[in-house]
């Protein structure tokens, strides 16, 4: 896995990211047995600032967001609910997933609002943006019980609960 963190703000350096997104990559290709050794990505560690400034170039939405996926390749299945188009390798053999920001004060608030150690959120949105580059949404409502279907398997094998779950 060739796996690229930008870490723009300090904060997250007491986070070690590199082992908790290859733990989170482990595990999709465990739950959704897709072979991700040849997998390119990258992550970005902003602030809210920054990732504001990404949602509004990006998504024509001046605020903050917690996590946001710029997909490499169009996955998305056709049909609502399906599951998305596997991806595969290009001419060099290299799978090109794309790229994840993350903001950490969204991230940090979240987490406290919803009385869960940073990590575990943190864990859960590095889960949910690359499962966006996989092909997996939640506009359509039959596309998000499959995407947090999904989640909520993956962050079991990672030993934690379902956040989903109330």
């Amino acid at each position: 896995m060739d796996i690229d963190i930008l870490i723009e703000d300090d904060r997250w350096a007491a986070m070690d990211l590199d082992v908790l997104v290859r733990d989170v990559l482990r595990a999709i290709s465990d739950t959704l047995t897709l072979d991700l050794a040849a997998a390119e990505v990258s992550y970005l560690a902003c602030d809210d600032a920054r990732i504001a400034l990404l949602n509004a170039d990006f998504r024509e939405k001046a605020t903050a967001t917690n996590v946001l996926s710029w997909p490499a390749a169009d996955l998305a299945p056709v049909v609502a609910g399906a599951v998305p188009t596997t991806p595969t390798v290009d001419v060099t053999g290299a799978l090109t997933l794309g790229d994840v920001a993350i903001a950490y004060e969204t991230c940090e608030r979240e987490a406290a609002d919803l009385g869960k150690p940073l990590a575990e959120h943190v864990t859960h949105l590095i889960v949910h943006g690359t499962l966006h580059l996989l092909g997996y949404d939640h506009i359509r409502d039959s596309d998000a019980a499959l995407m947090q279907g999904v989640e909520a398997k993956i962050l079991g094998k990672m030993g934690f609960d379902d956040p989903y779950m109330v």
